[in-house]
């Protein structure tokens, strides 16, 4: 997944900290493997020096409170607005980013679930549109194509069972309030 956008797509709902976004993060894409926290707190600290996100204050018990830059608001838009599709989507990237959008902005989740369908009728019907002669007798390519259409076909699946979802308008939710036990609480200096 693309801790980094969804770091940012989940910054959308306001300041947290970086314990916190490690479980926001693994509770809005529970398909899945666990994401190292070292990762998370890397990639806020990468993300800090882009200029997308800030310190704007800390817990009661130190930990520093990240939120997003004009710049950081730019890219979580954009990636929860634009359906990755200029070439075949990689499925778990596809999941992550209609997942967490739809836990962040539902209206967004449903643009991204309908771009992603359009892309995956259009591989269906061109997959269906190639006939033997396009593909000789080679059983490899005809299996391929086999594979193609049950790919698309799962796809469309999955992406009706989303918009569905989404129409019920139950996915979106706020930052959870329970506290983890730990967190990385910033260097002293001095």
């Amino acid at each position: 997944m693309s801790v980094r956008d969804g770091l940012l797509a989940i910054l959308t709902l306001g300041p947290a900290y970086g314990l916190q976004l490690h479980t926001e993060l693994m509770s809005r894409a529970p398909h899945r493997k666990p994401v190292n926290a070292g990762q998370v707190y890397g990639t806020l600290e990468r993300l800090g020096r882009q200029g997308l996100l800030h310190v704007v204050g800390a817990t009661i018990d130190g930990l520093p409170l990240y939120a997003l830059t004009p710049s950081g608001e730019t890219a979580a838009a954009a990636w929860m607005s634009q359906a990755d599709a200029r070439s075949l989507p990689e499925w778990t990237e596809m999941l992550d980013q209609i997942l967490i959008t739809s836990s962040v902005d539902s209206p967004a989740a449903t643009q991204l679930v309908r771009a992603y369908r359009q892309w995956w009728e259009h591989y269906l019907a061109v997959s269906r549109g190639r006939t033997v002669t396009d593909v000789g007798q080679n059983a490899g390519v005809k299996l391929a194509l086999r594979a193609r259409e049950a790919q698309s076909l799962s796809a469309l699946d999955w992406l009706a069972a989303a918009d569905a979802s989404l129409a019920e308008g139950h996915t979106g939710r706020p930052l959870s309030g329970d506290r983890p036990k730990r967190g990385r609480k910033p260097a002293h200096t001095g």
